[in-house]
Formats: structure tokens, C-alpha cells, sequence
């Protein structure tokens, strides 16, 4: 019998992909989401259950319902850009949402959590690639409320004994490599899933942000990691936890760093048209270059990352996109 294990945020990019990766696994993955980024039409491989992290009654409901042995929680704002412009918002979702949520898990006895954390907790890196030992310095609200939650569950496992791993990702790409499931946000931010949009219509251009840093070309360097190597990480970082793994926090990456323009070009080649880019300024508080160090990751977890080619990335992504307008 599957063990059942609770996915706040599951109708999510990521989150969606970890209830894939849950079920393959032999788990039956529990979806709590509000929807109101989410969509329901990803929620493939186990029960949708409406609700927010605030009401407690509701997560309580589901907690009776299904008792599960532990929580994958990915609920989250993640826009850096609109956290400087609503911080609030912020810190009521992302940080207070989660203690609503832990306080429901410590009352149904639920000791063990999967956290989605992310590597702007880092701020602007003193050195690359970034171990966890690097200090945290977030420049935002965004990277601010996951360092919270970073250090509200430390506290959670010394009062209550809630063990638990925060996963850092760094830059999250490409899509389910089935095609099933991919990423569609509103609005789109992210580099890659824009390209792809602006490659399906001639109208659309992409801008890319700053020239003028200090790296091989002139833009900025990102660590790319595959939504599916995400996934399957969520799912050792579980295994972890169930075989007795202290609380810990690790950086999710390949190692290795794309630099934006070298992005735009695979994008062109992957999808055989020229897509559109205007050249902008920098945009405050973007670092030159941010890779990860996932040694720890590698070692404590078990896992390796294998869709770490940036054009594999891209491929999976052009699959799904075009999907979109048919699965939409």
C-alpha cells in the first residue's frame, strides 16, 4: 500500500513534477493547493484537495483524511520582482502561511519535511560555485521569507523534533520529459519558457538584461537545473528523512554555468527560429554569476543530476511548449 504523502503547492511547476517522481517511487502524492498559480490540470498522479495554507481547519480536514507519513511542502510566492514591490504579501505567504502549516503537522504528529527553499537566500555570492557554508545574504523579500522558513524549521526540529531537508534549487528548467506536465506561470518570468514563447510567435521578443558583466560574453551566468532532477531529489530527500537523516539544508544545481546568451543561442538552434532579443540594462541586484556546489547534495542524497546539458533542458521545454495552447 503507498504511502501517502501530503504536496502543498503540488498543482505547481515543481511541484507537479515531485508528484510524479512520488508515485514512480511508489508514493501517492497528496496535492493541497489553492490554484491560484497552480493549475488543476496538472494534478495527474494522485487526489487535488483545495485549500490554503492559512486555514487550518481545512488542512486539518485533509490531514484526518488521508493521514499522511510526511509533507513535500513547495506552496510558495516566488517572484523576486514582486516581492520588492509587495512584501507583505510575501511574508504572509511564504513565511506565516508555513507556520500555519507546521503547526498542523506538529498537532497530527507528521515529523518528517521535504522544504522548497532557493539559492537567493545566498544574496550576491562572495565566491562560485556556492557550497551551503557560503553566508546568507538575501537581497530581497523573496530570498528573506525562504531563509525564515530555513530557520523556523531548525527551531521546529529542536522544540518539536520535526526533521526536515531545505533544498536549494538554483535555476529550475525544462519540462517533464513525457511532455505530460511543463511550466506555464502568469506572468512568465523565467528565461528559458519566454524564448520558447517568443520562438511561437514572430511579434514577441525576449529582453535580455545587461551586456556588460564581468564574464565570458558580457551577460549573466546561470546554473540550470532540470525540473525532473528537482523532482527526483524531493524524492531521495524524502527516502533520506524516512531513513532516520538529520535536518539539513543543500544546494540543488549541476555545477556548471550557462550564460544567458549562450541560452538564446541553443534556444535558436533547439527550435529552429530566430527568436527575437533586445538588449537591455542590468537589473538591480542581479550577480554576475550563480552556480552551485551540489557535493553535499550528491553525497548526502544519493542523486545525480541527469539532464545537465543545457540543450536537453531546452528540448524538453520546446516539447511542452508547444503543447501549451492544445493542454490549456
Amino acid at each position: 500500500m503507498s504511502i501517502p504523502i501530503l504536496v502543498t503547492g503540488g498543482a505547481g511547476y515543481v511541484g507537479s513534477h515531485a508528484c510524479k517522481a512520488l508515485a514512480h517511487a511508489g508514493f501517492l502524492p497528496i496535492t493541497y493547493d489553492n490554484l491560484e498559480r497552480g493549475h488543476s490540470s496538472a494534478v495527474r498522479w494522485g487526489p487535488l484537495e483545495v485549500g490554503g495554507l492559512h486555514d487550518q481547519i481545512r488542512l486539518t480536514e485533509v490531514m484526518l483524511k488521508y493521514k499522511p507519513g510526511a509533507a513535500l511542502h513547495f506552496a510558495a510566492f516566488a517572484y523576486v520582482g514582486e516581492s520588492v514591490e509587495k512584501p507583505g504579501a510575501y511574508y504572509w505567504n511564504n513565511v506565516a502561511g508555513t507556520l500555519s502549516l507546521l503547526e498542523v503537522l506538529r498537532v497530527a504528529g507528521i515529523k518528517k519535511l521535504v522544504f522548497s527553499s532557493t539559492c537567493s537566500t545566498f544574496g550576491v555570492p562572495d565566491v562560485v560555485p556556492i557550497s551551503e557554508t557560503h553566508p546568507q545574504r538575501p537581497i530581497n523579500p523573496y530570498g528573506m521569507s525562504k531563509l525564515m522558513v530555513e530557520s523556523i524549521l531548525a527551531d521546529f526540529d529542536t522544540a518539536h523534533g520535526l526533521k526536515s531537508v531545505s533544498l536549494r534549487y538554483f535555476n529550475a528548467a525544462g519540462a517533464d520529459p513525457d511532455a505530460e506536465i511543463g511550466e506555464l506561470h502568469n506572468p512568465e518570468t523565467h528565461l528559458i519558457p519566454l524564448l520558447l514563447l517568443a520562438a511561437l510567435d514572430k511579434d514577441r521578443f525576449v529582453t535580455v538584461y545587461g551586456s556588460d558583466y564581468p564574464t565570458r560574453d558580457g551577460t549573466c551566468i546561470r546554473d540550470y537545473i532540470h525540473v525532473a532532477d528537482l523532482a527526483a531529489a524531493h524524492v531521495s530527500a524524502l527516502q533520506y528523512l524516512i531513513h532516520g537523516g538529520p535536518t539539513c539544508c543543500l544546494n540543488l544545481g549541476t555545477g556548471y554555468g550557462w550564460s544567458v546568451a549562450e541560452v538564446v543561442k541553443v534556444a535558436r538552434e533547439v527550435t529552429g527560429e530566430q527568436i527575437r532579443v533586445s538588449y537591455g540594462p542590468r537589473r538591480a541586484g542581479d550577480p554576475p554569476e550563480l552556480v552551485a556546489d551540489p557535493t553535499r547534495a550528491i553525497a548526502l542524497l544519493k542523486w545525480n543530476p541527469r539532464y545537465t546539458n543545457i540543450r536537453e533542458q531546452i528540448d524538453h521545454a520546446w516539447r511542452w511548449t508547444q503543447r501549451i495552447p492544445k493542454s490549456t
